[in-house]
């Protein structure tokens, strides 16, 4: 099956042998290009994006592997097919090593030309597509994939590509639960170490007497059941990411150990003489305020400023409720596809518990509660079905009473749009309510029109239950 349209880049300083190349492309439904010399030829590359390169390999000045060269810098995924008139075993295997696709030898095969040049569009067809469902995956496991759509999380995105491409040490702070891990992951995946691994350490769950030979590994016989030598996790982590989580959590004493394996980028294993060179992107993560630890002798302070090149907060839940509606939906799509359950949606009593809700847990805690939810509903989630406690955490909306003490650390602006969006939310609900569903005669009942009610549902989280929607 012929590949119309696709543009064959010819590159000869004989204008004979373009013209006959030029033919043969055509006479195939291919376009042909011609370049005389390897600089018209990287001139074409960059403004017509040729699919498939035919150069000569002995040119006057850039020669053909010069030209296969500069081509696979400027276009990786580019076949480079070289040409030559001498037969020569030896420069075509050299070309080969240096990312040929092919060879041709004059005086030329018609048949065989076109065989490879169709090889040759094949193998770019299959890099795009690798390319492209690489991409997907990557996509999958973003940040806003996972933690959301809102204006707070497309920050976070903005400061995570940001920093990704240095080469800082980065301290994450955020509530538990908020995905301080995931941020992780995401400047790994974005930086230039993404290439090797990434391997966490979870600072307070490992006993101080372990934590060195876990950090930087020991030799056989250091200490008493020490059968073998073990590699330490910063090794482990060569040319990746190491991710310290939980650091506040570490004591005072590895705290030492650590700052100085960070200044001097080498290490020892327990027991060992010989240093390790440390080629490693440190990421660090916390659930308390370190300076405060810092304050009160629990935290090192020369270690806190070497960990803290940058730092990215991670706002919790509560402040940005309007991720709760999407993130609701893809944990009742998730646990649908676990449990083989065919759950639809939630009731519009169940989504406005979720959106009043403080969640002290964070996102953990909301996708725990959805799991739940969705093994116990039928079709519709209902409120019964979230087990939350509406009263036990008071929205920081709320103006009742002593209760303006639970805004203490907001803003009077962040504490007005909570309010606000509190009332837009059930005046919405109950116009929905009194209209049957129909979202067109709520919005002349609140005298808007229809794209902004229908957005204010998106944005607000609110269920319609029943009705005619339109």
């Amino acid at each position: 099956m012929k590949k119309k349209g696709a543009q064959i880049l010819i590159v000869d300083d004989e204008e004979d042998i373009c013209e006959l190349l030029s033919r043969i492309m055509k006479d195939e439904g291919f376009e042909p290009l011609v370049a005389h010399d390897g600089d018209m030829a990287l001139q074409m590359i960059r403004s017509e994006t040729p699919d498939v390169l035919l150069t000569d390999i002995r040119m006057p000045g850039m020669d053909g592997m010069l030209l296969l060269k500069r081509a696979k810098e400027m276009d990786p995924d580019i076949p480079v097919i070289i040409i030559t008139a001498y037969a020569d075993i030896h420069g075509s295997v050299e070309a080969l090593r240096k990312g040929a696709h092919d060879y041709l030898a004059k005086p030329f095969d018609h048949c065989e030309v076109i065989r490879t040049v169709r090889r040759a569009l094949s193998e770019r067809e299959l890099k795009l597509k690798v390319r492209h469902l690489s991409s997907q995956i990557k996509e999958d496991f973003s940040l806003r994939k996972n933690m959301g759509t809102s204006m707070a999380i497309c920050q976070l995105i903005s400061e995570v590509e940001l920093v990704a491409k240095s080469n800082f040490t980065v301290m994450i702070l955020g509530e538990t639960g908020s995905g301080k891990e995931l941020v992780a992951h995401a400047i790994h995946n974005a930086s230039s170490f993404s290439g090797g691994p990434f391997v966490t350490v979870d600072c307070g769950a490992i006993p101080e007497t372990l934590l060195e030979s876990e950090l930087f590994g020991h030799e056989k016989g250091a200490f008493t059941g020490a059968n073998r030598e073990k590699p330490g996790k910063f090794e482990v982590a060569r040319r990746g990411t190491i991710f310290l989580d939980e650091i506040s959590n570490m004591p005072l004493g590895s705290q030492a150990k650590l700052l100085r394996v960070l200044q001097e980028k080498k290490m020892y294993r327990v027991g060992g003489t010989s240093p390790i060179n440390i080629h490693t992107r440190v990421l660090a993560a916390s659930n308390q305020n370190i300076e405060i630890a810092v304050k009160a002798g629990a935290f090192r302070n020369d270690l806190f400023y070497r960990l803290n090149d940058y730092t990215i907060k991670i706002p919790p839940i509560r402040e940005r409720k309007e991720d709760i509606p999407y993130l609701a939906k893809r944990f009742l799509e998730a646990t649908n596809a676990e449990l083989g359950k065919h759950v639809k949606r939630f009731a519009v009593s169940a989504m406005n518990a979720l959106m009043a809700y403080e969640w002290p847990g964070n996102v953990r805690e909301l996708r725990t509660v959805i799991r739940r939810a969705v093994l116990l509903a039928d079709e519709i989630s209902e409120e019964c079905h979230l087990n939350i406690d509406r009263k036990s955490a008071p929205s920081r909306a709320s103006v009742q009473g002593d209760t303006v003490r639970t805004w203490e650390g907001l803003s009077l602006k962040e504490i007005v749009r909570q309010c606000t969006m509190t009332v837009e939310r059930d005046v919405l609900a109950e116009a929905l309510k009194h209209a049957g569903g129909n979202k067109a005669k709520a919005a002349r009942m609140l005298r808007i029109d229809y794209k902004t009610i229908h957005t204010k549902i998106k944005q607000l989280g609110i269920r319609i239950d029943g009705g005619d929607n339109e």
